[in-house]
């Protein structure tokens, strides 16, 4: 699998703490590779993002880094997910939390819920997904900002991270989720050309079984919406990937 693309000034959610500096994560799941690839994900939207093993290791770590969020796995090798919630609501009450559970854990995703945490995802997940309930989290929360720059231009294409609206020279265009991930990734990325591997790692779930061939599909239903009738803007580097960039002039 490879790594997500160093955070950029480009690399932005368009939130941030309201006195304008970066929102605070803490990642905890004992699933050391796991943590670190949600951190990473984390920290290419801009966010300051520390990571913790246990239970014990996030409650101090929490008092430390003060974290705006927690996204907080339910099992943890030394006391479970819900009594680190309490642990860290008695610092700070209005702590937002993202619980993780395993898959079809109905029973896990109640009790969590109801002792208090915010949301939840279920295990297997995708980025994309942990992204958007986090930002979801942070606006309800009060704890995040929305900034000016949340507007992403590339050419006569603009798209808007908080309002998820899309428009091609003030054309509005309608993308599915998985659509916008897709052409948001390309544009905090104009003109670099990104390969198929490095995309299916930042749009779809950290354990996705699929092909690469998906990757395909989907530019391919970018380019019916956005290329349709007029210049292209999304090219193929055969053998390379994929990249977008403002279209030629005729």
């Amino acid at each position: 699998m490879s790594a997500l693309p160093p955070t950029t000034p480009q690399a932005r959610t368009g939130l941030s703490r309201p006195d304008g500096s970066s929102l605070r994560a803490l990642v905890v799941d004992d699933e050391a590779a796991l943590a670190e690839l949600l951190a990473m994900a984390l920290r290419y939207e801009g966010w300051s993002v520390r990571t913790a093993g246990d239970g014990s290791t996030a409650v101090r770590t929490a008092r430390d880094f003060r974290p705006d969020v927690v996204v907080l796995d339910i099992m943890l090798p030394d006391f479970d997910g819900l009594e680190v919630l309490q642990r860290l609501r008695r610092d700070t009450p209005d702590l937002p939390v993202l619980f993780l559970t395993a898959k079809d854990a109905v029973e896990d995703r109640i009790v969590g819920i109801t002792a208090g945490g915010d949301d939840y995802v279920t295990k297997p997940f995708s980025l994309e997904e942990v992204v958007a309930r986090l930002r979801g989290l942070l606006r309800r929360s009060g704890a995040a900002a929305t900034r000016a720059d949340s507007v992403v231009t590339v050419g006569d294409l603009t798209l808007d991270e908080d309002s998820h609206e899309v428009t091609r020279d003030g054309v509005p265009i309608d993308l599915t989720a998985t659509e916008f991930e897709l052409l948001r990734f390309l544009m905090h990325n104009p003109r670099r050309v990104l390969s198929k591997a490095r995309i299916l790692d930042r749009v779809w779930s950290y354990d996705f079984g699929g092909q690469t061939n998906v990757v395909e599909l989907y530019i391919s239903y970018l380019r019916r919406k956005i290329d349709a009738g007029r210049e292209p803007m999304i090219h193929t580097r055969r053998g390379a990937g994929y990249l977008i960039k403002p279209a030629e002039s005729r």
